[in-house]
């Protein structure tokens, strides 16, 4: 694991995180709807990592739905609460920016839940930069995270900024939206679908 704190271990917030997410599940709501657009972009059985994966929801859902699905997380009560909660999700103690390019190649990269605004300060490039090397070669990246009214202790991550970081990292816009719908985008909260760049800039 990385030695640099991110922001998620400064703030401390894997117990309410974690509590907030078992409430929804127990009660029965809804909590699919990133798994949702993730599929959309898959064949059936694709291979899929969950970088960030929390308590394992997004993971567990994909899995659901056929695909080979790896997933880590870097905060040890988070993948604790996964095991628990999804028993047979391969769920690993691990950070993105400890990807290694044979790690993959992945059809689909998931990174939402604000898993980007909670890094270690001054490493969204490198994160990003991980990500793409493991991607396969037509593989793609889902990204979302609160522009505004954001998490607390969460950094301020402008679409701009972020869109800089991602093109310097050798990866491209496909599609941008305002929620894991695809309603337009908007300065509320930032979805992006990315690839890698055709020019190989940033690898």
């Amino acid at each position: 694991m990385t030695a640099r704190r991110t922001r998620w271990q400064e703030a401390g917030n894997s117990g309410k995180y974690g509590k907030r997410f078992a409430d929804l599940v127990s009660a029965g709501e809804d909590i699919d709807g990133e798994a949702r657009l993730a599929d959309t972009l898959l064949p059936r059985g694709a291979r899929v990592l969950d970088a960030g994966a929390g308590m394992g929801r997004v993971a567990a859902a994909l899995l659901r739905r056929g695909h080979d699905v790896t997933a880590i997380e870097p905060d040890e009560a988070l993948v604790r609460q996964a095991r628990e909660t999804y028993p047979g999700l391969p769920v690993e103690e691990r950070d993105i920016l400890d990807l290694r390019p044979d790690d993959g190649p992945f059809d689909l990269i998931v990174c939402v839940g604000n898993v980007m605004v909670f890094l270690a300060e001054g490493t969204e490039r490198d994160a990003l930069r991980a990500m793409r090397a493991a991607l396969g070669e037509n593989g793609r990246i889902l990204v979302g995270f609160h522009l505004q009214d954001r998490p607390p202790h969460a950094r301020a991550y402008p679409a701009a900024e972020f869109e800089a970081d991602l093109t310097a990292a050798g990866l491209r816009v496909d599609l941008r939206a305002g929620t894991y719908q695809l309603h337009p985008a908007n300065d509320a909260y930032g979805v992006w679908i990315l690839s890698r760049a055709q020019d190989g800039t940033g690898g």
